[in-house]
């Protein structure tokens, strides 16, 4: 049946996707981890039934008009009917472990993953609902981005969600980031650095420019593994590297440890 099977992209085991779906995306043969839906990250790490939705049917609009091989606004609209989903971020309340939680996860599928003004203004809003809940907050990152269809507009989103996060910091509850494969560009650049514990999937692309644009801007070879989790970790750049089986385990206990 079509769609039934896949294949690693590292080892290049034929995998069944029901397994590898109960498995988190993750090969049982290499231990690479596939790409996951920004819904089923959030359905793993928190308490059964506990999620409740935010602004589910908020999605952008197009101020510049913008159009490269295709008008920006026809492209949001083929993926929202493709996706199911109206953007490239999902958040919402919830538990995890019993602890109270404000949690958003990025869809990569969407444009990348990239922010615009509606993913900006949707992380905003769950950190300001985490001040208000006075819950803990858990952010997961996957992004290509600023998203260059919304020019300044885009941009505007790093200070916004950098200037919530200021505020988040006076009610004293943890902020606790997750870096997945890639995190680059603009989202790396601004909230997805500033987690109290700042957490990484194994082998995760992580920076602000990619390592190609680096390499032809400063015309020098890059070290082997650079940008990778595994070498942000040896100089410091990140706290620890969790397997996805473990992530909630993982933050579970830095909440309990930090939070409410």
């Amino acid at each position: 049946m079509e769609g039934l099977w896949t294949k690693c992209e590292v080892c290049e085991e034929i995998l069944h996707r029901p397994d590898l779906e109960q498995a988190q995306n993750v090969c049982p043969r290499c231990q690479h981890h596939l790409p996951l839906a920004a819904r089923a990250r959030l359905t793993a790490v928190l308490d059964r039934d506990s999620f409740e939705e935010m602004d589910g049917a908020l999605g952008p609009l197009d101020p510049l008009t913008f159009s490269d091989s295709k008008r920006y606004r026809d492209r949001t609209r083929g993926l929202r009917k493709a996706l199911g989903m109206p953007d490239a971020f999902v958040a919402g309340t919830g538990r995890l472990d019993g602890h109270p939680v404000a949690a958003g996860a990025f869809e990569f599928e969407f444009m990348g993953g990239s922010m615009g003004s509606v993913v900006g203004e949707k992380v905003t809003r769950l950190i300001e609902k985490a001040l208000e809940k006075d819950a803990a907050l858990v952010l997961f990152s996957a992004s290509g981005g600023a998203r260059m269809q919304e020019g300044v507009y885009s941009l505007m989103q790093m200070a916004k969600t950098s200037a919530a996060l200021a505020r988040f910091r006076r009610g004293r509850r943890p902020y606790v980031s997750v870096l997945c494969h890639p995190t680059t560009g603009g989202v790396a650049a601004s909230f997805a650095w500033l987690g109290d514990v700042i957490l990484a999937e194994p082998h995760a692309l992580i920076g602000f420019a990619g390592p190609r644009v680096i390499e032809q801007t400063i015309r020098q070879k890059l070290p082997d593994g650079f940008q990778r989790s595994e070498f942000l970790l040896e100089h410091g750049m990140i706290d620890a590297i969790v397997p996805r089986a473990q992530l909630r385990d993982k933050i579970a206990q830095i909440v309990g440890l930090l939070g409410p």
